[in-house]
């Protein structure tokens, strides 16, 4: 079973992706902020993070940095989902090494599509 970590501040997108990949068959799991995120990948080690960028206590560029440091040989696959849709955000995100950057709001449907052509 495909591990997915959800990383968001926003309640109602968390449940909305949380329901979508539990219903094809992800393990889901549950991040409000950047260190909850970052112990949550210590822990389980997820395939995939949906990592939003603007959270407290620890961002989502530090979130990335963390696990390029300490979990690059994994192959963890981190899509930023963030409301900075500048071309710069989106350049930035994914020089930082982010496999993907989803701009919100976005469509439900497209992101679980978008992670099952990754995990194939």
């Amino acid at each position: 079973m495909n591990k997915i970590l959800i990383v968001d501040d926003e309640p109602n997108i968390v449940m909305s992706l949380e329901y979508a990949f539990k219903k094809k068959g992800f393990e889901v799991f549950i991040a409000r902020d950047g260190e909850e995120a970052i112990q949550l990948i210590q822990e389980v080690l997820p395939e995939i993070v949906l990592l939003d960028i603007m959270m407290p206590k620890v961002d989502g560029y530090e979130v990335l940095q963390y696990v390029n440091e300490n979990f690059a040989e994994k192959d963890i696959k981190i899509l930023f989902m963030s409301a900075k849709n500048k071309a710069q955000d989106i350049s930035k995100g994914l020089e930082l090494g982010a496999t993907d950057y989803i701009t919100k709001p976005f469509s439900v449907k497209k992101v679980t599509e978008k992670i099952e052509t990754l995990i194939k």
